[in-house]
């Protein structure tokens, strides 16, 4: 079983500390006084970012999925041709140097689209500052991706007239946060811990089964896989993979299967999923469950997200890996 010490000794730089405080830290930037940007008449939203800034388009572009608002996310240098002045772009860059997403920046100040950049500095900040395109500083805590939840919030305080999520679901979202802090963090390294519990079963190489409306949270546990526990990571949806996927299981693999589930998915997707696990059990195949809380799907998907990203840290940790680093990141960066 983990230890504290074991933990602190091996998270040189603290990011699971960071974690601790995500409930705090939601409900510190959804109520900081955001000057609020008001756009009438968007019916199209581009979410543009990369990395742990592209994860908050992913989740957006699910909470949106119901709504008369068309999203894009782009993860990448080019602009959609769909932008037009009903449009507005959001451009997300933690550092605010991302290239990607500086190049997505300029190209839409060039087109009759409503913006709006988040950043916590660098290059983004000082062309919005030239150019006069609305922006909003937001901190860096520890890293990108441990900055999704404040940037999250941020964005729903800055947007509340755009982005159409009641106000009661975001509260509902951080007293969910909070109440599932108290079982994943790092004051409780028990079997009771669901979160210790996924990195303590985790080994080879996880393949994460995802419904479409939780895709969100696959992106994310997959890359938080990648970049805390340097561990390779392969996400497919659970129905298409019911077509292809499903017969790479007829041979011996070192890969595993998380079956990630909602309390409430559609019927047949339920049915999928009872199909799936007893063709595993069938087949002596090893497989993880992990299901979302109850609520809005903005709170099931920050706290899968939560859960999920607290196991990847754990599982770092128990293989001796610091979660922080991400050196191969900053090679191709260099050389961009």
């Amino acid at each position: 079983m983990l230890s504290i010490s074991t933990l602190k000794k091996v998270d040189k730089h603290g990011m699971h500390t960071v974690y601790d405080r995500w409930p705090q830290i939601a409900h510190s930037f959804y109520y900081t006084k955001h000057q609020p940007i008001d756009y009438k008449d968007i019916d199209h939203i581009v979410f543009a970012g990369m990395g742990g800034s592209g994860a908050i388009g992913d989740l957006f572009s699910a909470i949106l999925s119901k709504t008369n608002i068309h999203v894009s996310l782009v993860k990448g240098y080019l602009l959609p041709k769909t932008v037009d002045a009903n449009t507005l772009v959001i451009t997300v860059s933690v550092s605010g140097n991302t290239v990607e997403t500086l190049n997505i920046l300029k190209s839409a100040s060039k087109q009759k689209c409503k913006l709006v950049a988040f950043c916590s500095g660098g290059q983004m900040e000082k062309f919005c500052a030239r150019k006069k395109i609305e922006h909003r500083l937001v901190e860096n805590i520890h890293s990108p991706r441990s900055s999704l939840v404040n940037y999250v919030y941020s964005i729903l305080g800055t947007l509340n007239s755009v982005i159409p999520i009641k106000k009661s679901d975001i509260l509902e979202s951080i007293a969910s946060l909070e109440k599932l802090a108290n079982k994943i963090n790092s004051s409780n390294l028990s079997q009771t811990n669901p979160s210790l519990d996924v990195a303590n079963w985790l080994s080879g190489i996880p393949l994460i089964y995802y419904p479409w409306g939780l895709q969100a949270a696959a992106v994310r546990f997959k890359s938080s896989l990648q970049e805390n526990a340097k561990s390779h990571a392969i996400i497919e949806d659970v129905i298409e993979a019911s077509h292809n996927g499903i017969v790479s299981w007829e041979k011996p693999s070192v890969v595993k299967p998380i079956l990630l589930q909602g309390q409430d998915d559609y019927i047949k997707t339920k049915e999928r999923w009872k199909i799936v696990k007893e063709y595993f059990t069938k087949n002596d195949i090893d497989y993880k469950e992990v299901i979302s809380t109850h609520g809005s799907i903005l709170t099931k998907l920050i706290c899968l997200i939560y859960e999920l990203d607290f196991a990847s840290i754990y599982y770092a940790v128990l293989n001796d890996t610091d979660p922080s680093p991400v050196d191969s990141i900053g090679f191709i960066r260099k050389r961009l």
